[in-house]
């Protein structure tokens, strides 16, 4: 397994953004294997940025492995979904120009439940909007991610599926649109934080799949919610299914980051 962080570890969507150059630089301090890239923490979408960042990688010995980015497919209106595709696609071709192999795809959510406390309570379940049902958002959602694998394919960019809010916030949820979809191109961002109760049993589920894991750390406390997880466990879990890629620090803590990603780094390099 390899050991990286998510650019998203020193920028928790706070008004004044974390350059990603000096995330690029953090990393290859800390003797990691590559970086995450958080697609909102971009400064630009240029074709000049793209390959100094590229660029900046490389001459620190760093891989770009995946881009995180945002998007939902879970919406009655035709034209929204839609527009969810195209930037998917977009995205996409983003990886490409930057050499990154691997995208974090969402399967987005009913948004009934407006806050994220609230939505922490129920573990991520919201209930449908009026006159829709579940099976409906799965159908939306499994169509819009078989538009986006063309693009996947071409360039060459995995879609790795996290398990995340909404339709995915259960591995039985991401089991069925990948089983569905059974594509070489469609496989899962395993997000070790957003299982907020029996972890280890969810995590094995979806484990056999995984391109990609997400390795949340909370020191300082979490920003929005604390777990304590084994990572040792977390770590024989993807060696039984043979797992061999990147292992991503989404440090979510309170503490400075320039604190808690080494404490992650020496935690994680311990525990793997």
């Amino acid at each position: 397994m390899k050991l990286g962080v998510s650019t998203y570890s020193y920028w928790h969507f706070k008004p004044e953004r974390v350059p990603i150059e000096h995330v690029i630089e953090e990393a290859a301090r800390l003797e990691l294997d590559g970086v995450e890239i958080l697609h909102q923490q971009m400064a630009s979408e240029a074709n000049p940025y793209l390959q100094k960042l590229k660029r900046l990688a490389f001459i620190h010995g760093l891989d770009l492995y995946a881009l995180s980015i945002h998007q939902g497919f879970v919406s009655p209106d035709e034209a929204n979904r839609q527009k969810n595709i195209n930037h998917t696609i977009h995205c996409i071709r983003l990886a490409h120009e930057l050499g990154i192999p691997a995208i974090r795809l969402n399967s987005g959510r009913w948004g009934t439940v407006p806050s994220f406390n609230e939505l922490m309570k129920t573990e991520g379940q919201e209930p449908t909007l009026p006159g829709h049902t579940e099976d409906e958002a799965f159908a939306w959602v499994i169509a819009a991610i078989e538009d986006c694998l063309p693009d996947a394919e071409k360039y060459g960019v995995v879609l790795g599926l996290e398990n995340h809010w909404g339709l995915t916030c259960t591995p039985e949820g991401v089991n069925r649109i990948v089983a569905a979809i059974d594509s070489d191109w469609l496989k899962v961002t395993m997000d070790c934080g957003n299982f907020l109760s029996d972890p280890y049993q969810k995590l094995k589920q979806i484990a056999d799949d995984a391109v990609l894991v997400h390795a949340k750390t909370y020191y300082g406390g979490g920003e929005w919610y604390t777990l304590d997880l084994d990572y040792a466990k977390i770590g024989n879990i993807l060696k039984e299914v043979g797992f061999r890629g990147y292992v991503s620090i989404e440090f979510e803590g309170k503490a400075d980051a320039h604190i808690g990603v080494p404490q992650s780094v020496e935690m994680l390099r311990s525990a793997l």
